[in-house]
């Protein structure tokens, strides 16, 4: 059954050029305002009854051309609405394009997609239901199915007093989607005053993750452990997928991604677009080694050595940052 929000208080907020967390009153104060911040366009505001519709949909492969794949195919609950395995098998058996991300927080996402650039929730539900090799849909054929439902019929009457729609349809699963809320990690209890939250190997590798010698928050920061921008880490010289170049067609874009959240990150192996790390440990030494050489790598990428225990510290870290409980 379909939980109301939850707004928790998240993490501090991190200094770039400190390597000590913000703990003033004045940043938990601001942290609290970022959980109570998600916004809800003027014509999709949230009703229980859209919710649950959405919800409803959500979990309904009769989205897919045959019958075969629903949102949580690729997005399941109890791994933070990730996948587990680097692409994920759409309608007709194939196989998707890129690695499917946790969508946890995803309402407080600024844009979607992995090049950042469908703008808005309720234009990105568009996308997955149109690919040949996700839903293999449209979403007037989808519409048409649902009103052939009576069940569906009356489901978006009651919520809409209208049918399905491109616009009803993808607002109804939006809503639903801006529901799915993390923000109960020991990482969280931690920074709310439990002392005894994290233990002292997490401590020390969140010391380490906020160092400016890994320099993670360079991109990492903030409540969502994102900065939500578009960067190349350093994963190839040349890139089979080109992240945002396929669309910008600019040079200077070749090898960019959205840089994902690291909530609930021990739960979403494999990693990258790609899926091409199985583990942790794996993504640590790739940035240990500072990336490969490419023209438009970040500049925050820079090379650092760990020894065994800090690696074993870091990763004790990144497991604190998984929720106990995700709203939904």
């Amino acid at each position: 059954m379909m939980r109301l929000l939850i707004f928790l208080l998240g993490c501090m907020m991190v200094s770039c050029d400190s390597k000590k967390m913000d703990t003033s009153q004045e940043s938990k104060d601001r942290e609290w305002s970022f959980w109570d911040s998600m916004k809800h366009p003027k014509n999709n505001l949230p009703s229980v009854a859209k919710i649950e519709l959405g919800e409803r949909l959500f979990y309904d492969p009769a989205l897919s051309s045959d019958y075969s794949t629903s949102c949580a195919s690729c997005h399941e609950p109890s791994i933070a609405f990730a996948d587990s395995v680097p692409f994920s098998i759409g309608a007709k058996g194939r196989r998707a394009q890129r690695n499917s991300p946790s969508i946890v927080n995803v309402g407080y996402m600024p844009h979607f997609m992995a090049e950042g650039g469908v703008k808005n929730l309720e234009l990105q539900v568009i996308a997955p239901i149109e690919n040949e090799l996700e839903m293999d849909f449209t979403v007037i054929e989808a519409c048409k199915r649902l009103n052939d439902l009576p069940a569906y019929r009356e489901a978006f009457r009651l919520v809409w007093q209208d049918s399905a729609t491109p616009f009803t349809l993808t607002r109804s699963i939006a809503a639903y989607e801006r529901t799915i809320v993390g923000g109960t990690s020991p990482y969280d209890s931690f920074l709310k005053g439990d002392e005894k939250a994290l233990t002292s190997s997490a401590e020390n590798g969140m010391d380490l993750f906020f160092s400016d010698r890994l320099g993670c928050v360079g991109c990492h920061s903030g409540v969502l452990l994102t900065n939500f921008e578009i960067e190349n880490n350093g994963l190839d010289s040349i890139y089979e997928d080109k992240g945002k170049y396929r669309l910008t067609l600019s040079k200077e874009d070749q090898g960019k991604f959205k840089v994902p959240s690291l909530r609930n990150v021990a739960l979403t192996a494999p990693y990258m677009h790609d899926g091409r790390f199985e583990t942790m440990a794996e993504v640590i030494h790739h940035y240990e080694s500072g990336g490969a050489p490419h023209p438009n790598k970040s500049v925050k990428l820079k090379q650092f050595e760990l020894n065994e225990s800090e690696r074993a510290d870091l990763i004790s870290f990144l497991e604190s940052l998984t929720d106990a409980e995700i709203s939904y």
